[in-house]
């Protein structure tokens, strides 16, 4: 039985008809064409899903779209600012060569983003803690610890 689910995505207002027990990932990929979000593991662990909801980094192969209805939704898709520029972090992730294969950069770019609205200015530690729990099969964990640094020093100057 599809539900209609009402919430901003990437800025805009978004309504479906979808069953809302569906995975977001899934409602993302398929009914809105989004592929930022990638499937990795489908069991929360590495990050690839990741998506901002209300600007706080949530693994989207877990949640219903039932659990976004009336909430603010962004994908790497929608980071890009205003103007057409590149966020500092996407900047930031290509200017560290953080970006090897790039399947897990967009949920990695979001996790930093995450972080970045919770505290403007995280020690190197906090980096490294908060972004663990993205996995990168390439291994470029010190350039994205790096971006994230160069990230925040431009968001502060900014």
């Amino acid at each position: 039985m599809a539900d209609t689910i009402s919430f901003k995505l990437n800025g805009k207002p978004t309504q479906l008809q979808v069953d809302g027990d569906r995975m977001l990932l899934w409602v993302l990929r398929t009914e809105l064409g989004l592929t930022g979000p990638k499937y990795g593991c489908g069991e929360g662990h590495c990050g690839c899903c990741t998506v901002l909801v209300d600007k706080v980094a949530y693994r989207s192969c877990l949640m219903p779209v039932s659990s976004v209805k009336g909430k603010e939704v962004l994908t790497v898709e929608g980071l890009e600012q205003e103007d057409g520029k590149l966020h500092p972090v996407q900047k930031a992730f290509m200017t560290h060569d953080a970006l090897q294969c790039g399947f897990c950069i967009p949920g990695q770019v979001l996790n930093a983003v995450s972080l970045l609205n919770r505290n403007p200015q995280p020690t190197r530690e906090q980096i490294i803690q908060s972004m663990n729990n993205n996995f990168c099969r390439c291994g470029a964990y010190t350039r994205i610890v790096d971006a994230v640094q160069a990230a925040a020093a431009e968001m502060k100057g900014a």
